[in-house]
């Protein structure tokens, strides 16, 4: 047996072990990918299991995340501190760190959470585009790394693997290499039942170098790792293998796939296989193989120690420079004094360009819409292939892979992504932000255009659900900020919130500057009185965006009937459900309530006792005529206040 085969049978018993154990789990991945995870991580893979931080080891994603016992045996046998034999005996169990999927923060090894097919390979392509921006601005000795992917059939087949590998070959991103479980094998059959697609002809045509080999061919998988390096284009290796191989009557058939072996075809693997050990045992040179592999990088982090500093580390751990809102303070007391009446977009623009210059970290973009978003700014610089030193990302019209790669270029580090669209194009990126809110990243959206105030272009371009949808989102932050106060505060609290993602929803319309005074952050509290009655209250008007200035429209007329409303700005439900009860009791008070926002009702019932909103789509034509036809107006405001209260 040679000490390969030892190490890559080491790797599938571990998995289908624990796999049956669980009597749950996909043993078919690990057992024809072990030959080529066995080759990449003992001659290849830069990493230090007693450092599992290291800046500048390779990354690696099991984008095929229903593997994820492939890369917990690798994490075990690797000999990184924080999982143990008994970690993998308790695969899948509940509060286990060897969860289902890999999921990013249980185990130091994990570099992003996986499961949602093609969501890995694409957030890879943002983690190879931020090794070469931190290259660009460092240099070799400190950050030059590569990221390596195993990729299965339904990652490629996925819609948002085209996005993704589009971008990678047109930047020329030569450090990324992903390696194409090729097993032909999908749940319902094979890929041929679905597919005829030449998957090497495909990303060739992407600008991509690509290599097929036979999977269990240990010179073969190594000779093209080898070319792969030596690259100047992303890299595609198609690896030939077995599903489940060395299971003598499930090999290549979707048995293996997502079911366990059961106890009769592992015994019969083991006979196969030549494996005569117990389950979860580890032959002792196996285990003296794989730690050494774990330890071969020792050196290359102890020379790159020895070029860090105090100004990388904080740049790499993105550690926001002293006084970085400092322009926004100033932004907020300019848009007091200049009473200024612009659109919560075009406020953005305006924090952006303090923001932009003042934190090196920042790297933006926009999926085509940056003339619209306002993404683009007079420190922006668009990156290339010839030139990876910018802070913009021209992501062409491709939402899908936009949201992945924010999410690479967090989990990186050295990056704090903002990306913009259209609000209502959000629906393209709901997966990846969905993933950013799970794994706790600093992803800023810039989701522009974001009410019936789109007027002419239509339902297709107003969103109306979308609110309601990321406030029931957990672990996600949704501002609608009423001014251009607002969005500046919205910014510097999603700024400084190192593990959780933000939503900045902003209008297209011009909104008057309703704050008063910039003496403290009140979108932090998520929700405050904008403007207060003089006397008892007898109605409370809670809104959000361009509908507070409405609102105060409202308590002005409904001031002259004799009727005293306080407006509540809600620019955030997250922050505001987190104060103490006594603050909210204060500022929603004990009158009547009604909530005015121009989307879905859905969620306002926990605040407001009458909603105004809208609960179907929208329709087409100018924006004034459109509020006016689903009646999100003053009077409809007033009309309510005196149902209410009588």
């Amino acid at each position: 047996m040679t000490d390969l085969k030892l190490m890559a049978d080491t790797l599938r018993f571990l998995s289908v072990d624990a796999i049956n154990k669980a009597n749950s789990g996909h043993p078919g991945m690990p057992l024809g990918m072990a030959d080529v995870a066995t080759v990449l991580f003992s001659k290849f893979i830069k990493l230090n299991p007693k450092a599992p931080k290291w800046f500048d080891r390779d990354r690696f994603v099991l984008s095929a995340g229903h593997g994820s016992m492939l890369l917990y045996a690798l994490l075990y046998l690797t000999g990184y501190e924080d999982i143990s034999l008994e970690d993998i005996k308790n695969f899948r169990q509940l509060h286990s760190k060897t969860a289902g999927h890999p999921e990013y923060g249980h185990l130091s090894g994990i570099d992003m959470t996986t499961g949602p097919l093609g969501q890995g390979i694409s957030s890879a392509v943002g983690m190879a585009l931020a090794e070469r921006i931190i290259n660009a601005k460092f240099g070799d000795n400190l950050c030059n790394h590569y990221t390596y992917v195993i990729a299965g059939d339904g990652c490629l087949m996925e819609g948002i693997s085209e996005e993704s590998a589009s971008i990678a070959g047109y930047l020329r991103l030569n450090k990324l290499i992903v390696l194409w479980d090729n097993n032909n094998i999908t749940i319902d059959g094979t890929v041929s039942d679905a597919s005829v697609t030449n998957q090497l002809a495909r990303f060739e045509a992407m600008g991509w170098h690509t290599i097929e080999i036979n999977g269990h061919d240990f010179n073969q998988i190594e000779d093209a790792i080898e070319k792969a390096r030596q690259s100047d284009r992303p890299t595609l290796i198609s690896c030939k293998t077995t599903i489940g191989f060395g299971a003598p009557n499930k090999c290549g058939t979707s048995k293996c796939h997502g079911s366990p072996l059961g106890e009769e075809e592992t015994a019969l693997m083991r006979q196969n296989l030549a494996w005569a050990y117990a389950p979860f045992e580890v032959p002792q040179k196996a285990l003296k193989l794989w730690r050494e592999s774990g330890e071969k990088s020792q050196k290359d982090y102890e020379k790159w120690l020895s070029y860090t500093n105090k100004e990388f580390d904080d740049y790499v751990n993105d550690v926001l420079p002293m006084h970085w809102d400092k322009g926004l303070e100033a932004l907020k007391q300019k848009a007091i004094d200049e009473k200024l009446n612009i659109a919560t977009r075009k406020s953005s623009q305006m924090c952006l360009e303090e923001i932009v210059k003042a934190i090196p970290q920042i790297v933006g973009g926009s999926a085509d819409l940056a003339a619209s978003n306002l993404t683009f700014t007079s420190s922006s610089k668009t990156i290339n292939a010839d030139d990876y030193n910018g802070n913009n990302v021209k992501y062409g019209i491709r939402e899908h892979a936009m949201g992945a790669m924010m999410n690479g270029l967090a989990l990186h580090g050295g990056v704090i992504p903002f990306g913009g669209t259209f609000f209502v194009f959000s629906d393209y990126m709901r997966p990846s932000m969905r993933l950013a809110a799970l794994m706790g990243l600093r992803v800023v959206y810039v989701l522009t255009h974001d009410s019936i105030g789109v007027g002419e272009d239509g339902p297709t371009h107003q969103p109306i659900e979308h609110l309601a949808s990321y406030r029931a989102m957990p672990g996600i932050l949704t501002f609608r900020p009423c001014d251009a106060v607002e969005v500046a505060e919205s910014y510097q609290i999603a700024l400084n919130m190192e593990h959780t993602p933000s939503i900045l929803a902003l209008s297209r319309q011009n909104l008057p500057t309703l704050r008063k005074s910039t003496e403290q952050n009140l979108t932090q509290r998520g929700a405050y009185i904008i403007s207060d009655c003089e006397g008892v209250r007898d109605i409370t008007l809670i809104a959000t965006g361009s509908e507070v200035m409405l609102a105060v429209k409202a308590q002005e007329a409904l001031k002259q009937r004799g009727i005293q409303a306080a407006v509540v700005s809600m620019p955030c439900m997250e922050l505001f459900d987190k104060q103490d009860k006594s603050y909210r009791q204060k500022v929603l008070g004990d009158a009547p309530r009604i909530s005015i926002e121009a989307a879905t009702t859905f969620g306002w019932s926990k605040y407001a006792d009458e909603t105004i909103g809208i609960d179907s789509f929208g329709a087409s034509g100018k924006a004034s005529e459109v509020y006016q036809f689903f009646g999100i107006t003053v009077d409809e405001i007033l009309k309510r206040v005196e149902k209410l209260i009588g």
